[in-house]
């Protein structure tokens, strides 16, 4: 098995290096652009690779799916207060935060698959730990313990798809990680619905299990392989060292990506569909059920788009669609305040949470972080990572856990229009974003 993996490292290593002759070059802001190249036949190698590494991705969504339809089983079941629930949806997201610190460091340390290892080996505790809790204290360990496992997922896995990809299909490669994410949410939405929370946790384990099993079988990152020594000996892989002017641009750009993106407010109605839907009067079965299949078309329609229409193109779409949901979820939820149009509310409330998650799939969601994995210098791509991963956790962190504060104070409307203002104040970012070679 170990010489058929150096085999197959160094075969990704000699396709890596014909394809820089012409793909890569270093940019003016200390990151790399991408340049024309002729098309490239895509290996079964790299294919099986990306297939394993988004299992991490699956388990991603898996645990940012889980909380919506868990929550009213766990609350009935160990008696937690909405609040008490609240801190258990959100407190996933300090867990990624401290997984994101340590995201690159451990990547660059031990590799990317070392880094998917050990991640997932974090989540399978978190999820057991759940599974066998009997109070709100394993309740939250767990979710703590899956959070940090996502919070490196996050980062290693783009980027490890980036690495060991040609550049003609590496935008479609790299979003097949947002594709499993919405998939690994909406199973998890379907899945939900038919048994307890606690089957629920369980089988959140097997995708974490086939992953660990899978990365004995895949090459190491190529490009991880190649500059080790050079970045080991002569790196600038540090905080500090990203606040030099040549690298501005692209810390700049990829934070305010993340930034833009995570106060857009996906976590929210990510944690929070099924309430959404109760508060709207609307059955929250059916809700979330259509969620996960609008969240799963759109996302799979943004990976066979990202390709041919370019990041820029797709992004515009996305942000605009976005925007409209959260219009008409808060225009639904204002006429609830008013106690007006009550046969509109439910299906108004429907319609703006499908168009928002499905427009944010489809560019919003994936493409910041495609952008994250190419932008980035080897030498500093490490920490720059760390930081970027960590921004997008603590506005994930924010957002969900206002959320819940918004809906407990019968305020969704004013939250909705909110994210809707935040999200189209992403078009600022964008139209500065333009000029960045590669973002098209």
């Amino acid at each position: 098995m170990e010489e058929e993996a150096t085999t197959t490292t160094k075969f990704l290593l000699l396709k890596q290096k014909l394809d820089n002759r012409d793909q890569w070059s270093s940019s003016d802001h200390g990151g790399v652009q991408l340049s024309e190249s002729s098309p490239t036949t895509t290996s079964f190698v790299v294919l099986i690779s990306t297939l394993v590494a988004v299992c991490g991705s699956y388990t991603f969504g898996n645990a940012v799916g889980y909380s919506s339809p868990s929550e009213s089983g766990i609350e009935d079941d160990l008696g937690l207060t909405s609040v008490e629930y609240s801190i258990f949806g959100s407190i996933l997201t300090i867990g990624a935060m401290l997984g994101a610190v340590f995201s690159g460091k451990i990547s660059d340390f031990i590799g990317r698959r070392g880094a998917m290892g050990v991640s997932e080996i974090l989540c399978i505790l978190g999820w057991l730990a759940i599974v066998f809790a009997k109070d709100v204290w394993w309740l939250d360990l767990g979710r703590f313990l899956v959070g940090c496992g996502i919070g490196v997922l996050s980062y290693v896995v783009p980027v490890y798809i980036a690495e060991i990809t040609p550049k003609n299909v590496r935008g479609t490669f790299t979003s097949l990680n947002q594709l499993m994410i919405g998939c690994g949410k909406a199973l998890t939405f379907l899945i939900g619905s038919l048994v307890n929370w606690r089957t629920l946790a369980l089988i959140g384990i097997i995708p974490c299990i086939v992953h660990v099993l899978g990365l004995f079988f895949i090459p190491e990152s190529p490009r991880w392989l190649e500059y080790t020594e050079k970045v080991r000996l002569n790196s600038e892989d540090g905080v500090l060292y990203l606040f030099q002017e040549k690298y501005a641009y692209s810390i700049i750009v990829a934070v305010g990506l993340m930034v833009f993106q995570e106060f857009g407010g996906l976590n929210g109605f990510a944690f929070y569909t099924s309430a959404i839907f109760e508060s709207a009067g609307f059955s929250s079965k059916i809700g979330t059920i259509s969620a996960a299949v609008v969240q799963i078309l759109m996302t799979t329609l943004g990976v066979l788009l990202i390709d041919k229409c370019g990041r820029w193109p797709l992004l515009m779409i996305s942000v605009t669609g976005a925007c409209l949901g959260c219009v008409l979820t808060g225009f639904a939820f204002l006429l609830q305040d008013l106690q007006s149009g009550k046969e509109l509310i439910s299906i108004l409330a429907l319609i703006g949470v499908l168009v928002y998650l499905g427009f944010f799939e489809l560019g919003m969601g994936g493409i910041p972080w495609v952008i994250m994995s190419e932008i980035f210098p080897i030498n500093i791509k490490g920490s720059a990572g760390s930081l970027v991963t960590l921004v997008s956790w603590i506005g994930s962190w924010v957002v969900s856990y206002t959320f819940t504060i918004y809906l407990i104070g019968a305020q969704q409307g004013h939250s909705s229009y909110l994210q809707s203002y935040v999200v189209w104040e992403f078009y600022s970012l964008l139209s500065w974003c333009q000029r960045l070679r590669g973002v098209r």
